[in-house]
């Protein structure tokens, strides 16, 4: 069977946007607010196992119990509805970051969609991230040429469960009609993988610093990047036909998740 698509998760695959955006966009807000803690790198890594930002919000408030100031009455109040209020404050700085240019592609992505595009290949994003955040990634962070590229955006807004339930991957697959063969997902965690997996979709990973200790020996090949004609990418597991994933080594990936006949 010939591959149709490519499917894309969005933060920490198309661009570090947890380095970049989210995490300083987080801290910002703490700041504006008043409030004196900080979320580093170690930290933040292990806030990013909770599948979205307001989850990762509410288990930081439930498991360290960092000190609120003034604002422990309105979280004894309401949880939920502080936790929404930090929330929509960090994402306004987080599409301040996307205006003024701060969190820019991954290494190999713009080649490698212009090039799937071009090959005739469907493109989607699957993220657990609401439609609302994903709408200025696309207008700022890849900008109209690529993002009218994308045929498709799933985000966590529309369905249940999150990754890492298979979930989102198995609704895209429905409104692309296509098996999970005909597609490669294109992921950065462990938590990405697991999702695609279960769906069915093979996966190809590329890792970043908040990733790099996880478990992808499920994916069907491990870079450090996607990798430019100057800028090769690094094969940490699995096998690549070319300097930079290419559509040679993606068809060849599909080929072997086919079914036998």
């Amino acid at each position: 069977m010939a591959l149709r698509a490519l499917l894309f998760d969005l933060d920490g695959t198309l661009a570090d946007t947890e380095a970049h955006g989210h995490r300083p966009s987080y801290n910002r807000a703490f700041r504006k607010l008043g409030l004196g803690f900080r979320w580093g790198p170690k930290l933040y890594r292990r806030l990013l196992k909770q599948p979205s930002g307001r989850e990762r919000l509410l288990h930081y408030l439930r498991r360290y119990q960092p000190e609120l100031g003034e604002h422990a009455e309105a979280v004894s109040e309401s949880e939920e509805a502080w936790v929404e209020h930090v929330h929509r404050l960090k994402s306004r700085y987080f599409r301040r970051y996307l205006r003024q240019g701060k969190v820019p592609l991954r290494p190999g992505v713009a080649r490698l969609l212009r090039e799937a595009s071009e090959a005739g290949l469907r493109l989607a994003v699957v993220t657990n991230a609401s439609r609302a955040s994903v709408k200025p990634f696309l207008k700022y962070g890849l900008g109209q040429d690529l993002a009218q590229r994308i045929s498709l955006v799933v985000g966590g807004d529309q369905i249940a469960a999150r990754k890492p339930a298979p979930d989102l991957y198995r609704y895209a697959l429905g409104k692309l009609k296509l098996a999970p063969y005909e597609c490669i997902a294109i992921e950065d965690s462990a938590m990405g993988l697991q999702a695609a997996r279960a769906a069915g979709v093979p996966t190809v990973i590329t890792v970043n610093s908040d990733t790099l200790e996880q478990d992808f020996s499920a994916a069907s090949l491990v870079l450090d990047a996607l990798g430019e004609p100057d800028q090769p990418a690094r094969v940490l597991a699995g096998r690549m036909d070319e300097p930079q994933l290419g559509l040679k080594t993606l068809r060849r990936i599909a080929r072997s998740a086919a079914p036998r006949l």
